[in-house]
């Protein structure tokens, strides 16, 4: 009986411990902080929907209508969060590198546009121009990117503005081919004008979708996402390879004297951010039907914030990918009740600020606090 008790005594202690370790006051301190942020974002948020003469409540039940009420909804969400996860991988693995790239909006606009003239153009089997279509898109990211990794290595112009002018550029590329009768314009007939659009993309060329409305129905691009998703956590964590690109955005010139190949490992992992999010182009493609300017829709920029939110963790962003997805397709919904559509996007950057305002400022407090003396 003693030594049972013993046991059990032993046993509490060590959970005890256990709790104390994990609720730490600076982890208190945190979650604190944390909360406080998003309570001040929704009281915010609250005020300002109240200021434009719309009532909170309905607001927040549209939303929930729109991306939770239904099959249908919650078919729309994922959708929706599966390219801003596919964007966001690729985020922080160039993160993780020390490279911050902000041009993905390009990157998915490059992508699609590859894919589109894979899909049109492209002969053969259906599997086979589909899987073209999808590595095409792939490729026109990677390569978009691989510019800026040259002007980076090979002339040292820095990372960000490079990969946001060539943002620019892949606007203008995308409706230069749009408005060429060569290029992906879209085929007229009967002397109708053409609209700066492809074509029909072939429905073998598209990715199937899981399910039918009107239940939950997805694209078939979300078991390619997770999948990459969870070889992304995995690679990073385990990986000699994620170790090296750890390494190096901690610190490159220790990671340059361990023998690191800072050009060729950095390279690459813009080169693979850049493939994501053009894969997350091609994977859009499917819901589009077509090739248009329009067609990236400010994917690149939230997907950037998906992972900027989940402070670059590739499974935490699973998450964080759903709740802007939610976003997205409740504010669809929203806007057909009359609510302008653009308080779901301050709603939304309230919430971003929320989220990353914490680390922000422990940063900063970091960086002031005196150092003592040897």
């Amino acid at each position: 009986m003693s030594a049972l008790t013993s046991r059990m005594t032993g046993g509490m202690s060590a959970l005890t411990s256990r709790m104390m370790g994990v609720f730490t006051p600076a982890r208190l301190s945190a979650l604190m902080m944390y909360l406080a942020s998003f309570l001040v974002a929704l009281a915010l948020a609250t005020a300002l929907v109240m200021l434009t003469g719309y009532s909170m409540t309905d607001t927040a039940v549209a939303l929930y209508q729109g991306s939770l009420g239904d099959g249908t909804s919650i078919g729309l969400t994922i959708d929706k969060a599966t390219p801003l996860l596919l964007v966001a991988v690729g985020a922080i693995i160039s993160a993780k590198a020390g490279i911050f790239n902000i041009g993905q909006e390009g990157q998915l606009l490059v992508g699609a546009m590859v894919g589109a003239g894979v899909a049109l153009f492209m002969p053969g089997p259906g599997w086979l121009v589909m899987t073209l279509t999808l590595v095409g898109a792939a490729l026109g990211g990677a390569l978009w990117a691989g510019v800026p990794a040259v002007l980076y290595y090979w002339r040292g112009v820095d990372v960000v503005i490079s990969t946001l002018l060539m943002v620019f550029v892949g606007i203008q590329l995308a409706w230069f081919s749009v408005n060429r009768d060569y290029l992906l314009q879209e085929t007229t007939e009967g002397g109708r004008v053409a609209s700066p659009q492809s074509d029909l993309l072939p429905e073998h060329a598209l990715l199937p979708r899981i399910g039918e409305y009107p239940g939950i129905a997805v694209s078939s691009g979300v078991i390619i996402v997770l999948v990459l998703t969870l070889l992304a956590a995995v690679m990073l964590r385990y990986s000699t390879w994620g170790f090296r690109l750890r390494m190096l955005g901690h610190n490159p010139v220790a990671a340059r004297r361990a023998g690191v190949r800072a050009a060729v490992l950095g390279s690459g992992a813009l080169l693979l951010s850049g493939g994501a999010a053009g894969l997350a182009g091609g994977v859009m493609l499917s819901e589009a039907y077509r090739f248009q300017p329009g067609v990236s829709d400010n994917m690149g920029w939230d997907g950037l914030l998906v992972a900027l939110v989940a402070r670059n963790h590739p499974l935490v962003a699973i998450p964080v990918a759903l709740f802007f997805g939610a976003l997205r397709a409740g504010g669809g919904f929203l806007a057909s009740t009359g609510v302008p559509r653009y308080l779901v996007s301050v709603v939304t950057a309230l919430l971003v600020l929320a989220a990353v305002f914490p680390s922000a400022y422990a940063e900063i407090r970091k960086r002031r606090r005196p150092r003592s003396p040897r």
